[in-house]
């Protein structure tokens, strides 16, 4: 196995976990907004923020350690937050229809 085709594994098992980590947030948050009565909890605004934190230091940590690309970095994070709002508002439409 050659040296670039050694880093084309690493880059793409580290595209691999980051994307394992993200559905893993998403689930977090459907299962939360789920339980939730309201969306505008504390403790689901805490655990959104720590999880994209956490995440977003991952792909951090990805790029300056040469796994990833920064724009596919940015691109990866962009869909987590895309998928999330989505998500959000379909949860907040979902409680007003209940509501009236």
């Amino acid at each position: 196995m050659t040296s670039s085709e050694l880093q084309e594994q690493l880059n793409q098992k580290a595209v691999t976990l980051l994307q394992e980590d993200a559905d893993k947030i998403q689930k977090l948050i459907e299962v939360q907004m789920e339980n939730l009565a309201t969306r505008y909890c504390p403790l689901y605004e805490e655990v959104l923020d720590t999880q994209m934190y956490g995440f977003s230091r991952e792909v951090d940590f990805a790029v300056r350690a040469g796994l990833l690309a920064e724009s596919l970095g940015k691109q990866i994070l962009s869909r987590l937050e895309r998928e999330l709002a989505v998500l959000y508002e379909a949860l907040n439409e979902k409680a007003k229809s209940a509501a009236e």
